[in-house]
């Protein structure tokens, strides 16, 4: 008996030496790539708060983009889903330019001032460079799909400083309803080295602050650890959370099928896209909705930092954002979702908190990860997020926005790869193994 449970005990750590070892490498190859990703995005965007003039260019650059992945990248447009689709089932493989072009595009997305995110970027380094390690080391078609799973969690967790998000992240992002738990080590060990090596090479992310409020409530001389009222404001923020959610995804499909449909010349859909970007930003009047968002341009604009702040965003900054993203990544234009998804957030957050007479900061961090959990159908990880970027004194209210946006978000988000092992609500778009199991699982107590 005891040889038997030793036995087992040496093969788990085994299991943890040889994943150890294998994903140190990876992350840090990964951390390095994000932490050089990161230092040339920053520079870019201010290098054009600058030179104001090079938004006139986006249409040009849109079609630099379209030629660069036209001639170089074909196998590697898909992006984040192709590496979703080969964590489901390795077949061709991620290429190796991918994690290169990625980055060379996010960065000239964002010079001219195309509205994208990061994550999109961080992700595809993570599963490109995977990818090549696996190949170096002949992993089998199994370890291919668990060291592609850690190379998401590596770019993730380095490029938003979330290594415990990033290991959630990618191993819920993978299938909604399903978490591969076996992968759930390659992937802790990977989103803390990708972290810690972005750290090591100085590059810092931005910090948000959300002031402490009473949350306590006294009902009938008894004490409340949570207040009734504030938590009823919370689900009906989150609710609208989860369907601006399913609005951006929508949004930016709609966008992309319509160019596809009615522009035959392909390389003419990235400058209509860039014209109207341009022409949105004179008839507003400022450059608020450009690029990221973080920092700010000129002083009092609309970032997704002041929006956790009283009169930090307008009332429709968060719908102004949803337009230029969805025009942005609609018509070819390369970066992520995910940090446009915290600015519409935050910005939504600060706007129903104004209305609804809440605190302003905590809404605006319930909508920047509530929307991003609903986008991307991954609540647990944003609930950590929400844990990892504002500290735990909120953690029930992270939880109940994330998981109430994640429902009223609808059962696809903006991965089109992502699959429905087990649907929100039970119907018929079961995955067939997961329906037959229920029905085993309920046969029993049939009457």
């Amino acid at each position: 008996m005891f040889k038997n449970i030793f036995s087992k005990q040496f093969a788990l750590l085994k299991y943890l030496i040889r994943w150890t070892l294998i994903s140190i490498p990876v992350a840090v190859a990964v951390g390095s790539m994000v932490a050089l990703f990161l230092w040339l995005l920053t520079a870019a965007i201010h290098f054009r708060f600058g030179h104001t003039w090079l938004l006139y260019f986006l249409p040009v650059a849109g079609v630099a983009i379209h030629l660069l992945y036209k001639f170089y990248g074909q196998s590697a447009e898909r992006g984040n889903n192709l590496i979703i689709d080969e964590i489901h089932q390795p077949g061709a493989g991620v290429p190796k330019r991918m994690a290169p072009l990625i980055l060379v595009t996010t960065v000239i997305t964002h010079l001219f001032g195309g509205s994208a995110g990061r994550e999109g970027t961080a992700v595809q380094i993570g599963g490109s460079l995977a990818n090549l390690f696996g190949s170096w080391l002949k992993l089998s078609p199994g370890d291919k799909k668990l060291i592609l799973t850690a190379g998401v969690a590596a770019g993730f967790g380095a490029v938003f400083g979330t290594p415990l998000t990033g290991t959630i992240f990618a191993l819920e992002v993978i299938a909604i309803g399903r978490i591969q738990y076996n992968a759930l080590l390659p992937c802790l060990i990977a989103g803390l080295a990708g972290d810690l090596t972005v750290s090591a090479w100085g590059v810092h992310h931005t910090l948000y602050h959300v002031d402490i409020v009473n949350i306590s409530q006294e009902l009938y001389g008894r004490h409340l650890t949570v207040s009734l009222w504030l938590l009823a404001k919370v689900v009906v923020a989150s609710a609208l959370f989860g369907l601006v959610s399913y609005a951006f995804a929508k949004a930016v499909h709609v966008v992309k099928k319509f160019g596809l449909k009615w522009i035959k010349l392909t390389w003419l859909i990235p400058v209509i896209g860039g014209l109207i970007i341009i022409g949105l930003t004179l008839a507003i009047g400022k450059p608020d909705y450009l690029s990221l968002g973080v920092d700010a341009e000129y002083p009092g604009a609309v970032t997704v930092v002041s929006a956790f702040e009283h009169g930090g965003a307008h009332a429709l900054s968060w719908l102004w954002k949803l337009i230029y993203t969805a025009i942005t990544l609609g018509t070819g234009f390369k970066g992520g979702e995910v940090t446009p998804l915290f600015y519409i957030g935050a910005t939504l957050g600060n706007t129903l908190a104004e209305i609804m007479n809440a605190p302003v900061g905590l809404f605006a961090a319930l909508g920047f990860i509530a929307v991003f959990a609903g986008a991307t159908n991954t609540p647990l990880a944003c609930t950590l997020m929400g844990i990892e970027l504002f500290g735990g004194h909120y953690a029930l209210f992270f939880a109940v926005a994330c998981f109430t946006a994640y429902f009223f978000s609808g059962e696809k988000g903006i991965y089109s790869a992502q699959r429905t092992e087990i649907p929100k609500v039970p119907g018929d778009n079961l995955n067939p193994d997961a329906g037959r199991y229920l029905k085993r699982m309920f046969s029993k107590y049939r009457v």
